[in-house]
């Protein structure tokens, strides 16, 4: 794995931290002209370029989950800065061991890796001890998962979560951190009556039709899924309320891009193209006419920059995160787009719906962009094109290491 170390860490007692103490300082604000490349700049709008520092040279961008498709995405935007970044991750997903191999590969400077679970109290606390901000990616990410075992979903996703916050809040200077919530928190929006316009839903009230589902929508949850990430949701707003940590929530639609492994679980966008590349049957839960905003992934470290950026004026708040009305697709016309690519019939199979699925669901994102200048930049169809090409890329970038290990084996056999 490229020279990085695989030794896991000692695991505490049941997962226990140290008991923390209250910070006694207040940390100081990032806000302020920043390093591009060895270039001063002041901070731009939509999150170009913009790279927040807190003026402290020994402490690193710390990425739970950084090995994962949003950690890598944003490790790498923060390294073409000069950043230096710390991923922890304990590599369980499938897929995410190439996504660090292609980090170090690309980046040899500034890049430290930490394998650790967020259940590791005091591999965490580590980690957070060389922190200058946190971005808490780490978790339990499928429905599915979360149905057949809810205690491991609650262990990872809040008592991961409250880990974090522990060790955060445990620091003489604590570090600002963003975490990663989900619409599921909002839960299956039964009440809100729909209509079918080809392929696709609409709901019959123009607000929502136009701008989507806002903050002030009642919280939900639904599924273990929704209940775990909903609770490290509400935890990490509190420590903001109660224990003065600067911290900013993300509740966000379906992300997709370069470096997303996608799964019929989860990363929906990424594991239709996946299958429909290699001639395999996707299978389509329901009837197709569901409906997403779906957000290019650079769109969102765009986000994620602006929300570190601005995190002195908007700790404590929990933002909707998605591509947005003007980024919507239904299962269906993804599968006409896919077809369109591919220049061949996409093959689907239907089955019956699948518990906490929403029927639509849109982001109203107005909130943040009003706090940030933040909007989405890329386009559905745009975005789907690169993130095809990047898969063929990827997979003949692949192919003569595949062949490769394939000969060592055979060789090894006779």
């Amino acid at each position: 794995m490229n020279n990085v170390s695989m030794k896991r860490a000692r695991q505490g007692a049941n997962g226990a931290a140290d008991k923390p103490r209250k910070p006694a300082v207040r940390p100081r604000g990032e806000n302020g002209t920043v390093a591009m490349n060895g270039t001063e700049r002041s901070p731009e709008s939509n999150g170009h370029g913009v790279f927040a520092r807190n003026g402290n040279s020994d402490k690193f961008v710390l990425i739970t989950g950084g090995a994962g498709f949003i950690g890598t995405n944003v490790a790498h935007r923060l390294f073409e800065s000069g950043e230096k970044v710390l991923i922890f991750d304990n590599l369980s997903r499938e897929g995410v061991e190439k996504n660090l191999d292609w980090l170090q590969t690309t980046h040899r400077k500034g890049l430290e890796f930490q394998h650790g679970s967020v259940l590791d109290a005091r591999a965490l606390g580590r980690a957070v001890a060389r922190a200058s901000h946190v971005f808490h990616f780490a978790a339990q990410v499928a429905v599915t998962t979360s149905l057949e075992n809810p205690i491991e979903d609650f262990e990872i996703n809040a008592r991961g979560t409250l880990n974090l916050l522990e060790a955060i809040r445990s620091q003489p200077r604590p570090p600002s951190v963003v975490f990663t919530s989900t619409n599921k928190v909002y839960g299956d929006l039964a009440d809100v009556k729909l209509c079918a316009n080809g392929g696709r839903y609409l709901p019959e009230d123009d607000d929502y039709r136009q701008h989507g589902f806002s903050e002030e929508r009642p919280l939900a949850f639904h599924s273990p899924y929704g209940c775990s990430k909903g609770a490290a949701c509400q935890y990490v707003l509190d420590y903001a309320r109660t224990f003065g940590l600067r911290t900013a929530v993300f509740r966000m639609s379906c992300i997709y891009g370069p470096h997303q492994f996608g799964t019929e679980d989860q990363g929906w966008v990424a594991h239709f193209l996946i299958k429909a590349r290699s001639g395999g049957h996707i299978t389509i839960y329901g009837d197709g006419h569901q409906v997403r905003d779906i957000l290019f992934v650079d769109d969102l470290v765009n986000a994620f920059l602006l929300a570190r950026q601005n995190i002195e004026r908007i700790s404590g708040q929990a933002f909707n995160i998605g591509g947005g009305p003007a980024n919507t697709i239904s299962l269906l016309e993804l599968l006409k787009l896919i077809r369109q690519l591919r220049g061949e019939p996409v093959l689907a199979t239907f089955s019956d719906w699948r518990s906490a699925d929403q029927k639509y669901y849109v982001s109203d994102t107005r909130k943040f962009a009003a706090a940030t200048g933040w909007f989405p930049n890329v386009n559905v169809s745009d975005g789907i094109t690169r993130l095809y090409h990047w898969l063929e890329e990827f997979s003949a970038a692949a192919k003569p290491n595949e062949d490769s290990l394939a000969r060592s084996r055979a060789a090894l056999a006779e």
